[in-house]
Order: C-alpha cells, then sequence, then structure tokens
C-alpha cells in the first residue's frame, strides 16, 4: 500500500513538473506586414496559441520579462502586440508564450524584428556579369560608404537574409563584402538586394540597396526563366509591375524635363525682350539730342513791317542793316507785350531811316538835310 502511494505521488510530481517546464504546445509567432520594416512604419506581432489560453505575453531578449502581455482576442486563441511607429528600441529578437489552467506553454520560435532605414543604402553589383551560365556561381560585391562592418544578402521571396557576411575594409575608408550565389539554375528569377549594419546592432539595417536580377540563359541561350505555366504568371505579373513603376518614372522625369525648359525659355526671352525695350528707347533719346542740337530755333523770325507804301522798298535793306549793325542812339528800342497767338516774346525795335542812310551812303552826302522819312517798324526775336 505504501509503495503504491508513493508511485503514485511520484507520477503526480513528474507531471506536475512537466507542465510547469514547459510541456504545453508552443505558439506560433509572426509580424505584419513583415518582419523586415522601415522606421516609422507601424507594425503588429501575433501569437497565436490554444483556446485554453488565458494570457498571451510576449518576450524580448535583453529585456525584462516579460516585455508585454495582452489577453485573447474573442477567438481565444491568439493576441496581437501593436507598435504605432518603428524605432531602433523595438528592432530584436522575440519570443511569445500563453497562460493557461494547465501553466506555461513553451516558447515560440524566435522572431527577428528588423527596423531598416537607419543609413543610406549600399550598392550591389555582379562580378563579372548578371548573366549567369545554367549550374555556375556568381559574385555579388555590396559596398558602403558610410563604414558598415557588416552586410546582410536577400533574396527577392525568401524572408530570413540569405547570407550575413563581415565586412573587409578597404584603404579609401570604403567597406565591402563578397557574397558567391549558386549554382544557378533557370526555373525561376534571382533577385537580390543588399543592406549594411552594425554588428553591435544587429536588427537596425541601412536602406536596402537597388535590385539586382540575375539572368540564367534557359535552353534555348536566352537569359530567361523556362517556360513553364507558374514562372510565366510570376514573370509576367512582376513584368508589368517593372514597366509600370518605369514607365511612370520616365514619365515624370520627362514631364520635369519639358516644365524646366520651359521655364529656361520663358526667362530668356523676357530677358530679350526687356534688353530691346532698353535698346529702342536710348537710340530714341539719342535721336532727340541730335535733332535739338542740329535745328536750334530761328535767332530772328524776321521783321513785321508796319510802315508807309514807300518803306516797301527798302525791306531787304533794313533787315541786314538790323541785323549786321549794333543799335546805334538813332535806335529806339521800345518793349511791347507779345501777341497772345506768338509762340514766343517778340520786341519791336523803331527804324530811323537817317541813321540808317547815314550808314548805308557815302560821307558827301551826309551834310544834306534829311527828307521827312516813314516810321519803319521790325520784330525781332528774343532768345
Amino acid at each position: 500500500m505504501t509503495l503504491t502511494a508513493l508511485l503514485c505521488l511520484g507520477l503526480s510530481v513528474g507531471q506536475w513538473t512537466q507542465v510547469q517546464a514547459g510541456t504545453l504546445p508552443k505558439p506560433t509567432i509572426w509580424a505584419e506586414p513583415d518582419s523586415v520594416i522601415l522606421t516609422g512604419r507601424p507594425i503588429t506581432i501575433w501569437c497565436q496559441g490554444t483556446l485554453e489560453a488565458q494570457e498571451y505575453r510576449l518576450d524580448k531578449e535583453g529585456s525584462a520579462s516579460p516585455w508585454d502581455r495582452q489577453s485573447p482576442l474573442e477567438t481565444r486563441d491568439k493576441a496581437k502586440f501593436s507598435i504605432s511607429s518603428m524605432t531602433w528600441e523595438y528592432a530584436g529578437r522575440y519570443h511569445c508564450y500563453y497562460l493557461s489552467p494547465s501553466g506555461l506553454s513553451e516558447h515560440s520560435d524566435p522572431l527577428e524584428l528588423v527596423m531598416t532605414g537607419a543609413y543610406n543604402k549600399p550598392s550591389l553589383s555582379a562580378l563579372p556579369s548578371p548573366v549567369v551560365t545554367s549550374g555556375g556561381n556568381v559574385t555579388l560585391q555590396c559596398d558602403s560608404w558610410w563604414g558598415s562592418d557588416r552586410f546582410i544578402l536577400t533574396k527577392e521571396g525568401e524572408h530570413q537574409p540569405s547570407w550575413i557576411l563581415d565586412s573587409q575594409p578597404e584603404l579609401d575608408g570604403q567597406s565591402q563584402a563578397l557574397f558567391t550565389v549558386g549554382p544557378m539554375t533557370p526555373n525561376h528569377r534571382w533577385i537580390f538586394r543588399c543592406y549594411g549594419c552594425n554588428r553591435n546592432y544587429p536588427q537596425v539595417w541601412s536602406n536596402p540597396s537597388d535590385p539586382v536580377e540575375l539572368m540564367v540563359p534557359g535552353p534555348s541561350g536566352d537569359p530567361t526563366s523556362p517556360p513553364t505555366e507558374h514562372n510565366l504568371m510570376a514573370g509576367d505579373s512582376e513584368d508589368q509591375l517593372l514597366h509600370t513603376e518605369s514607365g511612370a518614372t520616365s514619365g515624370l522625369t520627362w514631364y520635369l524635363k519639358v516644365l524646366i525648359g520651359v521655364l529656361v525659355a520663358f526667362v530668356l526671352l523676357l530677358s530679350l525682350l526687356l534688353l530691346l525695350f532698353l535698346l529702342i528707347r536710348h537710340r530714341h533719346q539719342g535721336k532727340r539730342k541730335m535733332s535739338g542740337a542740329a535745328d536750334p530755333q530761328p535767332k530772328d523770325r524776321g521783321l513785321q513791317i508796319s510802315s508807309s507804301p514807300a518803306a516797301d522798298a527798302q525791306e531787304e535793306t533794313l533787315y541786314a542793316a538790323v541785323k549786321d549793325t549794333q543799335p546805334e542812339e538813332g535806335v529806339q528800342l521800345h518793349h511791347q507785350a507779345a501777341i497772345s497767338e506768338a509762340p514766343q516774346d517778340v520786341t519791336y525795335a523803331q527804324l530811323n531811316h537817317l541813321t540808317l542812310r547815314r550808314e548805308m551812303t557815302s560821307p558827301s552826302s551826309q551834310s544834306e538835310e534829311p527828307p521827312a522819312e516813314p516810321s519803319v517798324y521790325a520784330a525781332l526775336a528774343i532768345h
């Protein structure tokens, strides 16, 4: 009886120890939209267990346990842990487990949560060429200028990093890694990208490099995949996406070039018109100055004679005498107001025929008594 009791007690203790050690089925862990996420983007970590789960817990390596805990959703078999904005503090390795009436479950497989966009993108190239023979190998070279000491090479369609290598420092400060890929087969597409990181923060990556597609010639020698139904459907969809993206990019580039050309042409045309206007204005002002210097206003406007008909015969003689001689004591000047219709002031001079004859006749005739002569008025312009 005592032996039976001891056997029963040992069996129950063993079962309890197994429950405490985590003999319940381990849950499944994954991330949406992906475990490799760009900085600043939201991400959700899911943990799925059993219907008996009462609480789900999330552990992050290097942090206090549990890192977070959540109640099950309405389905009771899973819970979600939300991150509103991805930062480098959330990058790391995670495990989840759940609590049930029977105890704690086993830990899930690790989830590597990676943040990208921490550094500038490296460059990726295929050596010696992206065209590889079937069954052959190719070398992919990843270079970085910011001193990355570790590189990660990923293949499109695979969620886990394909290759991880420490960098080889160069003399010019550039770091690089050489990945050997192969053997190559022509049954699917080979598209690669590489990232750089610091080995002290292995889950904090740079921006991805530009993709490099390796082409493996098929039986016909063309660097294309064989025409299987699966490859045709996948290839067509990817080609359409690539063509659409390249077409949109080229269209935007063309539009920007045309817009810049139109703006430059408009600025040049406006500058030319302004220069032409200034040139015409300068020439017009020069012509006005030249015409003003070449055509001065006449010094006299002629003589306006108001006298008797006897003085008409002496008009030209009087005009010449007034123009060539200075007024003497016999010449009396009387300034009178100009008529309103005249464009400028006019001075009238009363000319004494006696004095004029003295200048025009010989000295022998000066003793004779001058006859009575009518007065002659001449209009003189004043400048």
